[in-house]
């Protein structure tokens, strides 16, 4: 019975998975979870790197004309999603996509990072906040009449108020 219900675990899987490629890697000075900032506002001009695989060298045409990026990476370290946790900036459980809490089900990080400079198949970039060696899922431009909403709500966050974004670290409960 057990053999059963494990090959219809997998059939079930993968139906429901997709396959992306990894287009480079990320390298940053955060060797480990603890203590590294947990937004980009935390990091300011922390310098990192991205590695692009030279299979994509030519899809960097134009973008140093942009000053920031959007980067999806996944969050490699995660072994184990939660479906609630207490995020940093609290003490109360809350549910995984309620917050950002890196223990989530497809391990997927999001950051906007500045470019310092391309060259060749790296980008020199500022305001890491991912570990060293993240794997790179894309890079998307960050264009500011599209990627900035104003007049929104920010949830149990909105009760936090005089958060020093650019010093709140993170700790073990996400290690």
């Amino acid at each position: 019975m057990k053999i059963c219900k494990l090959a219809l675990y997998h059939i079930f899987m993968s139906k429901d998975s997709i396959n992306l490629a990894i287009i480079g890697t990320i390298k940053t000075p955060w060797l480990s979870p603890s203590n590294m900032p947990i937004q980009p506002t935390g990091a300011k001009k922390v310098k990192g790197t991205i590695v692009l695989n030279k299979t994509y060298v030519n899809g960097l045409k134009n973008l140093e004309e942009f000053s920031h990026i959007i980067l999806i990476y996944q969050l490699h370290l995660i072994t184990e999603p939660q479906l609630e946790v207490i995020p940093f900036m609290d003490t109360t459980s809350k549910g995984v996509f309620a917050t950002r809490s890196p223990k989530r089900p497809n391990k997927l990080g999001i950051s906007i990072v500045e470019i310092e400079s391309i060259n060749e198949n790296k980008i020199h970039i500022l305001d890491v906040d991912m570990i060293n060696d993240s794997p790179l899922l894309d890079i998307k431009p960050f264009f500011e009449d599209f990627d900035n909403r104003f007049n929104t709500k920010k949830g149990w966050l909105a009760k936090k108020t005089n958060l020093d974004k650019e010093n709140f670290k993170s700790d073990e409960r996400f290690a």
